[in-house]
């Protein structure tokens, strides 16, 4: 039987590109983070500006003062659900998060807003409306509806006052 340091002599060597390829994969994965870091710190870039991709529609959020912020009621949308459904009726309540400078002519175009939110709401399939985390998605949908009605950097977000399925 052979010995056991003869069975490591005859091993072959290791390849000198493993190592290599694994030292610069490390190094690359540090210039990279370390460039994005420079970026981000610098302000070369924005990272707030990803919520907008990522359906979180902060993207005039507030800068830390409560006096630049007003908020538009609107009325509330009783929505008939089809037969057959665990639940007869939808309610649904919302305010709208606008700069002070445009409440007004937010207000204004309210009518076109409840008529945007009650197309979108008798489209959604019951099952959807039912489902735990539905609210998160509903809600992201509904505001980028707002946005396009009201226009750009108008309204900042919707808050869901009322959801109610009965």
């Amino acid at each position: 039987m052979a010995d056991a340091a003869e069975i490591v002599d005859d091993a072959p060597p290791a390849k000198p590109g493993r190592k290599l390829g694994l030292v610069l994969g490390l190094a690359s994965a540090l210039a990279l983070g370390g460039g994005g870091f420079y970026a981000v710190f610098s302000g070369l870039v924005d990272p707030t500006g990803l919520t907008g991709l990522l359906g979180g529609g902060h993207d005039d959020a507030p800068e830390g003062v409560a006096g630049d912020v007003a908020f538009v009621a609107m009325d509330p949308i009783m929505i008939s659900l089809p037969p057959g459904a665990s639940a007869r009726h939808l309610r649904f309540t919302g305010q709208l998060e606008v700069a002070p400078e445009h409440a007004a002519e937010v207000a204004a175009l309210l009518p076109r807003v409840l008529d945007v939110l009650n197309t979108y709401l008798r489209a959604v399939e019951v099952r959807d409306l039912e489902e735990p985390s539905a609210l998160a998605r509903l809600r992201a949908q509904m505001l980028r509806r707002i946005q396009v009605v009201t226009g750009e950097g108008r309204v900042r977000d919707l808050l869901v006052t009322e959801f109610v399925l009965n």
